[in-house]
């Protein structure tokens, strides 16, 4: 019987709801990233989900564990190895039993006396068809338990396997998300650089004219090079993000420039995201189905440890038949059959089963708590996923209302040096505000594109809708 695992009450005492959420209508994260409204992101996503590697070792790991589940659901059914066979024996008459008989007085003269005429040697050839078979009777459950383990070994590593095609999402949709902010934030960076520019040159004519002090000179230099020392990490930062995208699409990628153009706008999705009831993760998040497969996985082998303090029994035998004629074969007199029963029991082995049996038991605690673990570490996820969700949507909306404030601004000063009524370094400084503004607002779109991410990922679950 399966014994009870020791699970924490923290582990199973879920509640009834999200502290951070009130709608619990169920989740449905078939496909969340198209949220984003990006044929270019679906793309990178179907590239990826085809020639991944480290899907690929996954898919690889389930296929072993399904062929070990085969292998160890064998023993249920008998073993059986057919045989065809052929015996030429042969051997000189004064030797062996011929040699004993001359010992007996059966020499030559005995032989000629009653007219018999031995060969210098005796041969025969024996032909044989036939098969063994072996079985052991599973009274108590030892083989049963540990195909049952093994077979929960399989679920977990399929669970793996889910687990490995949302962490490869979840670093795709991530890595795009980054992308497209930097190269957004390299184009604000060389707009802000031009700008500063702009107001470095015309504080240079304001100070050769007498107008302005040494001070607001070296002020507009040291924006401008602040500006143009922020371009260089950006670049590096970019083509370390491609790079981290060329080894998601399975290594460089000559079509890449095809893929992923330069102008890349995801929207940012603002709806909220169903959360459904804690509960729910014990299904959707395939970290905790797996820890759930490998406790019961280890149950099972505590079952399969105790059945081996207990006799076994077991039978063999062979039938076929045998012949010196291969035309003699189908003789119902040539047949021969043996069978033979075992029955053993474990008298002393030393501590070797007791031993096993404990150290059964102690992985079975231990993938107790890893399961506990996994439980509660899924709902704080969700929990801490759901309020920084909440933040990055309230931070979102400061920042974009600081952008169109920015952006009236800039309107406003433009029609004002239009008009003649203030000169054009307002508009610059309106225009470079500007520039700050969009950065800052492209910065809380990625972020919180990323809070999002965080919150599928969390809420886990099928991904497609074809998995």
């Amino acid at each position: 019987m399966l014994p009870s695992p020791p699970v924490s009450e923290s582990a199973t005492d879920l509640g009834d709801a999200f502290s951070a959420v009130a709608d619990t209508s169920p989740y449905e994260p078939f496909e969340w990233w198209k949220s984003f409204d990006d044929p270019v992101l679906d793309r990178i996503v179907d590239a990826v989900l085809d020639s991944n590697f480290d899907l690929a070792a996954a898919v690889a790991r389930v296929d072993q564990a399904r062929a070990r589940a085969r292998i160890a659901n064998a023993p249920a059914f008998p073993l059986i190895n057919p045989s065809i066979g052929s015996n030429d024996f042969e051997t000189p008459t004064n030797a062996g039993i011929g040699a004993q008989l001359e010992e007996l007085g059966l020499d030559d003269e005995t032989y000629a006396a009653f007219g018999i005429d031995l060969p210098e040697a005796i041969g025969l050839t024996t032909y044989s068809l036939g098969g063994a078979f072996a079985y052991e009777a599973d009274f108590w459950g030892r083989n049963r338990n540990a195909a049952r383990a093994a077979g929960a070994q399989r679920l977990a590593s399929e669970s793996d396997l889910r687990a490995a095609r949302i962490g490869v999402l979840a670093e795709t949709v991530a890595t795009y998300l980054e992308i497209a902010d930097l190269r957004r934030q390299r184009s604000l960076a060389g707009e802000s650089a031009r700008i500063l520019q702009e107001l470095e040159q015309q504080q240079s004519s304001r100070y050769d004219g007498g107008l302005v002090d040494a001070r607001a000179l070296y002020t507009a230099r040291r924006n401008l090079r602040a500006a143009e020392a922020e371009l260089p990490p950006i670049e590096a930062a970019l083509a370390d993000a491609e790079g981290r995208l060329w080894v998601l699409l399975g290594g460089y990628r000559d079509d890449l420039a095809g893929i992923l153009p330069d102008a890349l706008a995801p929207t940012p999705a603002l709806e909220a995201v169903p959360a459904g009831v804690p509960a729910d993760l014990l299904e959707q998040r395939p970290d905790v189905s797996a820890a759930r497969q490998r406790m019961e996985a280890s149950g099972y082998m505590v079952g399969a440890r105790r059945a081996e303090l207990l006799p076994s029994l077991s039978l063999s035998g062979t039938i076929g038949l045998q012949a010196t004629n291969t035309g003699e074969w189908f003789d119902p007199d040539q047949w021969f059959q043996n069978l033979t029963v075992n029955l053993l029991a474990p008298a002393f082995q030393g501590t070797r089963l007791q031993s096993n049996l404990a150290l059964a038991e102690a992985q079975l605690d231990e993938s107790a708590a890893a399961y506990g673990r996994a439980v509660v570490t899924a709902v704080n996820e969700v929990e801490a996923a759901l309020a920084g969700w909440d933040g990055s949507l309230r931070r979102h909306a400061l920042i974009a209302s600081l952008a169109e404030d920015a952006r009236t601004e800039a309107a406003l000063q433009e029609r004002r040096y239009v008009s003649g009524v203030t000169d054009y370094t307002n508009y610059l400084v309106a225009s470079q505000t500007l520039v700050s503004a969009d950065s800052a607002l492209a910065a809380a779109e990625r972020d919180l594109g990323f809070a999002r991410l965080a919150l599928h990922r969390a809420l886990g679950g099928a991904w497609t809708a074809t998995e």
